[in-house]
Formats: C-alpha cells, sequence, structure tokens
C-alpha cells in the first residue's frame, strides 16, 4: 500500500502513523529522515541536499524528488510506504506522480485527517512546562494534579510564547493555505480519503484501518 499522510499540526498524524506502521508494516517515511539518511549514507544527491541546508536554503523539488525516488526503491518500500511532509507543493505531488509511473506504482490514498479548526487551536495551546525540571503536561489531555504546580517537582508551569492562541492561529491559517491546493490535486486524482481526527485515537485508527484493509 502506497499512502501519503496529511493533516493540520495537532491532527494526530505522528500517532496515526504509528499504528498504521505497526499493524502494516510498511516504513514511515518523512522528507527530515530522508535528508538525514542521504546525508549520512553520502549519497551525490544528499551532498547536494547539505550544500543547501548548511547555506540556509530551502533544498530544490528536483534535488528533494530524487531523493524520495532513491528512498522508494529501497527494499523495505517494495510492500509500499508512508509518505509524511512529502510532497509539500502541488509541483512536488506532478514530479512525485510521474516518479512513481516511472516505477510502476501508484499511490493508493491521501489519508487526511481533519480536525476542527478551534479544537486544533484547544489542542494546541493547552501546553505547559515547566520551570524547574521542564515537564510537559496538556490542560486537556494530561493537566497537572494542581492548575499552574508541577507535580512532580512543585515548580510553577507556564506557556510558551509559541504556544498562544495567536500564534497558533496564524501558524494554522498559513498551514491551511500551503496544503489546499495539494488536496485539491489530489482530491482531482480521486486519491484523498479524509478522516475524522476529532474522535478517541483509537476510533480514528478503526476508521483508517477499515479503509487500508480494503487493500491487503
Amino acid at each position: 500500500m502506497n499512502l501519503i499522510l496529511m493533516g493540520l499540526p495537532g491532527a494526530g498524524k505522528g500517532t496515526q502513523a504509528e499504528k498504521i506502521v505497526e499493524k502494516y508494516g510498511i516504513p514511515h517515511i518523512s522528507t527530515g529522515d530522508m535528508f538525514r539518511a542521504a546525508i549520512k549514507d553520502g549519497t551525490e544527491l544528499g551532498l547536494k541536499a547539505k550544500s543547501f541546508m548548511d547555506q540556509g536554503h530551502l533544498v530544490p523539488d528536483e534535488v528533494t524528488i530524487g531523493i524520495v525516488r532513491e528512498r522508494l526503491a529501497k527494499d523495505d518500500c517494495q510492500n509500499g510506504f508512508l509518505l509524511d511532509g512529502f510532497p509539500r507543493t502541488v509541483a512536488q505531488a506532478e514530479a512525485l506522480e510521474e516518479t512513481l509511473k516511472l516505477m510502476n506504482r501508484k499511490l493508493d490514498f491521501v489519508l487526511n485527517i481533519h480536525v476542527d479548526q478551534q479544537l486544533l487551536i484547544d489542542r494546541l495551546t493547552g501546553r505547559r512546562i515547566c520551570k524547574e525540571c521542564g515537564a510537559t503536561y496538556h490542560l486537556i489531555f494530561n493537566p497537572p494534579a494542581e492548575e499552574g504546580i508541577c507535580s512532580k517537582c512543585g515548580g510553577e508551569l507556564y506557556q510558551r510564547a509559541d504556544d498562544n492562541e495567536e500564534t497558533v492561529a496564524n501558524r494554522l491559517e498559513v498551514n491551511i493555505k500551503q496544503t489546499q491546493p495539494l488536496l485539491d490535486f489530489y482530491n482531482n486524482l480521486g486519491y484523498v480519503k479524509t478522516i475524522e481526527g476529532d474522535q478517541e485515537i483509537s476510533k480514528v485508527f478503526v476508521d483508517i484501518d477499515n479503509l487500508l484493509k480494503e487493500l491487503v
């Protein structure tokens, strides 16, 4: 099964990716992991990517798609893959389509985990961190025993500046603008399967699993 996983920050992609990999045994491939592996292996494309990254530049699409092509050709991808964080643009998506055609493969699904925007804001702004020991809490999912006080060391809890509501809302808006053209592209190809992410984690996976069973 050849899959792409999409979803806004806070939608629970990482958790669901782990569950998919555990059940179906396909590799979870993120852009960062691919770049790090290519650089570590000293491949020609990896060294090219490193030269751009060292200068603080974005890695050009032709280098990125080349690294993707090399990664998808590895043995562990023969039964499928789960791409996460790639493609990021329509141009990259078009290049991926061409690459897969050359490999006599095609995507099965683009799994888009959808969560209401206000719920995402609540999730992303709920984090609190202890000033003393660095322990992390969440006001909804993992609250401290006493409000504002670390349950481990009694230190004061604080909210990071980039976790405040305005910053998070802006981050989500930027992300929506970036991903909508990509979703439109894959919708036109009939790949997109929308998963409701504002359910319990186990129920979200049941919905994903029911789709993936069709491919086995």
